[in-house]
């Protein structure tokens, strides 16, 4: 961008996108409202709709229970294409069901039971999303085991050297976020990996911020055990069933706590005692969700025609148009980048640092018509999503921002907590 930073130029990027086009393949109901949250709820893909209308009426409508001879296999299905897809990981080692925090606490309490014995520490990053400390909190504690909180900095996160230091003979599990949901810190996975199981221990992997957003190799980095969730940028809808992923060679040493009927060997056959499946289906549990199951399918369809190098691609231009007009236009307002500035070190939402970021981002969404998101202590996040995020919708967003700054718009807004920030 030159100096001025003209509005034409963003438009000039938009059409030499190769991803432009697929904007039409979502929901927008209001063109004017600009949408940079798609870190937190990812749009409704348009043919979402329809399918999950079939999926209902001729599934659940017309062959009512006789549906579930097909049914019973989607949690592996969509596993598979999401494994395929956005996962870099083989077949028959993810399987879509129950939330992150219920898969996060399966593989921990199974990688925990698995554990070299004597081990007795439980390595995380302070910084890290808090439900991931407290499901270990609460595991940790049930098991006499130690919880410790390795510190981050807030805008460029866990460092390589901190991580490989605090790795010693007493770790039974270390578990770390690949994109840093406050900052967007991107740690380097085949790194970390390797530097654990040099320690005699494996990481487990919330992907959350990071599927859909940025090329991820499971196979190709070493990675043991890993979840994440399905509504950000794979755009699977509200609450929408998250994944988990265990690499093929351990599956049949762990064993996950919630031993469910979906979990089990032969599960028709109603046999007494538990036997756990032998593949990834053992970390099943219960029914799936099939209706939610059913928004995976038109939402993988999108990303895959995209391709998931090309949507990284795309997200680091925009979030360095980012970072450039907070540079040159919210400096001077007290604003200040609080996230990694080079892209590779990057996932694809950025962090503003302001101290009134709070109120800032509630003036920005009624008075700009701009939706990020606020996170505490004092950041604005503002989320891109390279499937449906045009250039001049940054654009626009940033300028909305400048005016909001130089109105000092904020200060007519309440800042009282809510319970939804």
């Amino acid at each position: 961008m030159s100096d001025d930073h003209p509005r034409y130029l963003a438009k000039e990027l938009d059409a030499n996108d190769p991803l432009a086009h697929l904007r039409d393949r979502f929901f927008v109901a209001d063109d004017d409202l600009i949408y940079l949250d798609g870190n937190s709820l990812g749009r409704l893909p348009a043919a979402t709709p329809a399918h999950l209308d079939r999926v209902i009426r001729h599934g659940w409508g017309d062959r009512l229970v006789r549906s579930w001879t097909s049914w019973i296999d989607w949690s592996r299905r969509i596993g598979d294409r999401l494994a395929a897809t956005a996962l870099g990981a083989r077949e028959g080692e993810v399987a879509v069901s129950d939330s992150t925090s219920v898969n996060l606490y399966k593989l921990a309490s199974a990688a925990l039971d698995a554990a070299p014995a004597g081990r007795r520490t439980v390595l995380v990053d302070a910084e890290d999303f808090p439900t991931d400390r407290y499901v270990l909190q609460g595991l940790t504690d049930a098991r006499g085991m130690t919880l410790r909180a390795m510190p981050s900095d807030l805008d460029h996160g866990l460092q390589p050297g901190e991580l490989r230091a605090a790795l010693d003979g007493d770790i039974a599990l270390v578990l770390l976020s690949a994109v840093n949901y406050r900052s967007g810190a991107l740690l380097d996975m085949a790194t970390v990996n390797t530097a654990a199981r040099e320690a005699g221990t494996v990481v487990l992997w919330d992907l959350s911020h990071a599927v859909g957003a940025i090329p991820v190799d499971l196979d190709g980095t070493g990675t043991d055990l890993a979840v994440g969730c399905t509504y950000k940028y794979l755009n699977g809808g509200p609450g929408a069933p998250a994944f988990l992923y265990v690499r093929r060679e351990l599956q049949h040493r762990l064993r996950q706590p919630i031993q469910g009927w979906f979990g089990q060997r032969d599960q028709f056959r109603m046999a007494a005692d538990y036997d756990p499946a032998p593949d990834v289906d053992r970390f099943l549990v219960g029914t799936p969700p099939i209706l939610a199951l059913a928004a995976l399918d038109p939402a993988l369809d999108v990303l895959d025609e995209a391709g998931v190098d090309r949507v990284r691609e795309k997200g680091q231009r925009l979030g360095q148009l980012i970072i450039e007009l907070t540079d040159a236009w919210l400096t001077p307002h007290g604003f200040r980048v609080a996230s990694p500035r080079d892209p590779r070190r990057r996932g694809s939402h950025v962090s503003l640092h302001h101290p009134e970021a709070l109120r800032i981002s509630r003036a920005l969404a009624t008075q700009g018509r701009v939706v990020g998101d606020f996170r505490t202590p004092d950041r604005l996040r503002l989320g891109p999503a390279p499937l449906y995020t045009r250039f001049v919708d940054v654009w626009d967003a940033m300028d909305r921002l400048r005016d909001i700054a130089e109105r000092r718009a904020w200060e007519q807004v309440a800042d009282e907590p809510c319970r939804v920030t």
